[in-house]
């Protein structure tokens, strides 16, 4: 047992000493830690999640269809809510835009969740007004188990991001790609 302890030890020192916290950001592996996620957008996550519960639940598979996708559209609002800038013109501003539309342009890797709740968008209206048939069971069960992936994917990319230490900004270098030719390897 002394021998286990001390061959441990010996590995320990044999590492060297522990990654620094300002190094280059090849020398620690990426930990998913919580990050600041904008409150509003946290307050979206929790209202989404609450409606997804409340679909879940409800009886009609008008009532299910038409609250599964408001938790769809708050889960997209989050996102914009986190990543989303004004519009850069007056001109694209004056225009109203709906999420599913803008989505897209801030998160590139959710367009394809954008087209699927956008082409749903006209179903969730019907099913509001009450028109009979708008939605059947299996359109309801269908779109609360795609809006429950959808916000647990949003939730892991708001909530859950690898957050790397910075490098070092050294006097010599204001930037960590500026190079001289110091720096480069002789080849020739």
């Amino acid at each position: 047992m002394a021998t286990y302890h001390a061959a441990a030890a010996r590995r320990r020192r044999a590492t060297g000493p522990a990654p620094s916290l300002t190094g280059p950001a090849s020398d620690v592996h990426p930990v998913l830690r919580r990050t600041t996620a904008p409150p509003a957008a946290l307050d979206l996550l929790a209202q989404a999640r609450a409606g997804l519960d409340e679909a879940a639940v409800l009886e009609t598979p008008n009532e299910r269809y038409a609250t599964a996708h408001l938790a769809a559209l708050r889960t997209a609002a989050a996102v914009l809510a986190a990543r989303g800038r004004p519009e850069p013109s007056s001109r694209r501003r004056a225009r109203i835009r709906s999420a599913w539309e803008v989505l897209p342009e801030i998160a590139p890797e959710l367009t394809e969740w954008s087209v699927l709740f956008a082409s749903g968008a006209r179903r969730r209206a019907r099913a509001e007004a009450g028109i009979q048939g708008a939605a059947t069971r299996r359109d309801a069960d269908d779109l609360i188990r795609d809006v429950a992936m959808f916000l647990r994917l949003v939730e892991r990319m708001l909530v859950l991001q690898p957050v790397l230490p910075q490098p070092r900004q050294d006097a010599d270098h204001p930037h960590p790609d500026a190079h001289s030719d110091r720096d480069l390897p002789d080849t020739g």
